[in-house]
């Protein structure tokens, strides 16, 4: 099957490099949109922990007195040729269905910190924030392929588990574009670097195909703690440790399922074995999957079939899940970014928006 999707992956890298000349060329235009822009993209399709890292980043500016806005499309929403306005940053406005999984969770998660706002153009709805929110600053996600928006600071993740796609472009592999588009890039977080079999590896080719012009940046995913399904979504300081007594059923040692429906499964289930739970039972739906009655009756029924005694998600897939039942305990994974050279990445990010203070 891979050999017979080369020559559609032949036809998507002419279609992606066409489209770069353009640009490049001037036919097709770069707009500003009058305030900063970071562009928080990958270089593969979904999977690389892009969406931690966009919270992180508007939160940082948010210290830094900003106002910040999250433009992103909403992969999965019902209607996604309408603008919505996901959060205003002081309330959250729209549900799952109206602005997709991970706008609801950067929602919930930037309440205080950033407005959320949904729309496919990102030039207009900046405009937009702009004038009706008092925006001055913009986290652009999932914006590294998306050149019509000029940017301030372009950084990409790059998953450390899986970091070439395959080594195809779409469909054949998870390229979106080739590696050497990293030259593009302003800095390269590294993703997931635990989880690498070579990071050192990793870090020089990155570098290489940078030019050693990007910052190369790398983070690592922590347990912050584990939260009920029907708590989800209280304030951060409430989040559970793991292994508190409340959590018995989640104790060390003990068998427990997990379930999600991201574009990396692998990398979580992955995470959670070094984590230390024992994992008797897994199952990966579709990336933003929506989740309905029966799944959580397969998952319940098929976990206790194999001992667990409770199930473990992830929060992109609670915002999803929070109306069903579950037979069995159902847990969130509440993770936290680490990063190797944060100073840096602060500093990038004020040089990024040193305009919006001046």
């Amino acid at each position: 099957m891979s050999l017979a999707l080369a020559p559609l992956g032949w036809l998507y890298g002419a279609v992606t490099r066409a489209r770069l000349r353009l640009y490049r060329s001037g036919l097709l235009k770069t707009e500003e949109v009058g305030a900063p822009v970071v562009s928080v993209g990958n270089l593969t399709a979904g999977g690389t922990g892009k969406t931690p890292l966009v919270e992180w980043v508007a939160r940082a500016l948010a210290r830094e007195g900003l106002r910040a806005c999250v433009l992103t499309r909403g992969y999965g929403r019902a209607d996604e040729s309408r603008r919505v306005l996901a959060s205003d940053g002081a309330r959250v406005l729209a549900g799952v269905e109206e602005c997709g999984d991970e706008p609801r969770l950067l929602a919930e998660r930037l309440l205080g910190a950033a407005s959320v706002v949904c729309d496919r153009d990102r030039v207009a709805a900046a405009r937009w924030a702009r004038a009706e929110l008092g925006a001055e600053v913009f986290v652009l996600d999932d914006g590294f392929q998306h050149l019509r928006i000029a940017r301030d600071l372009d950084i990409v993740t790059l998953d450390a588990t899986d970091p070439w796609g395959g080594g195809h472009l779409l469909p054949r592999g998870r390229l979106r574009e080739p590696a050497s588009a990293l030259a593009r890039a302003d800095c390269v977080v590294i993703t997931r670097a635990g989880l690498a079999e070579d990071l050192e590896g990793l870090r020089a080719e990155v570098e290489r195909l940078c030019g050693g012009r990007a910052a190369v940046v790398t983070s690592r995913v922590r347990t912050r703690g584990l939260v009920p399904l029907k708590e989800f979504g209280r304030p951060a300081h409430e989040v559970v440790a793991v292994g508190a007594s409340a959590h018995a059923g989640v104790a060390a040692g003990s068998a427990v399922a997990a379930f999600c429906a991201v574009g990396n499964p692998r990398a979580f289930f992955e995470h959670l074995r070094r984590e230390g739970f024992g994992l008797s039972y897994t199952r990966a739906f579709a990336d933003h999957h929506a989740y309905t009655a029966a799944d959580a009756d397969a998952v319940s029924r098929e976990a206790a079939r194999a001992g667990a005694r409770a199930l473990l998600t992830t929060a992109k897939d609670a915002v999803k899940l929070r109306g069903l039942g579950f037979a069995l305990p159902c847990h969130v994974v509440e993770i936290g970014l680490e990063f190797d050279e944060e100073a840096r990445l602060l500093e990038l990010l004020r040089g990024a928006s040193a305009s919006a203070r001046s």
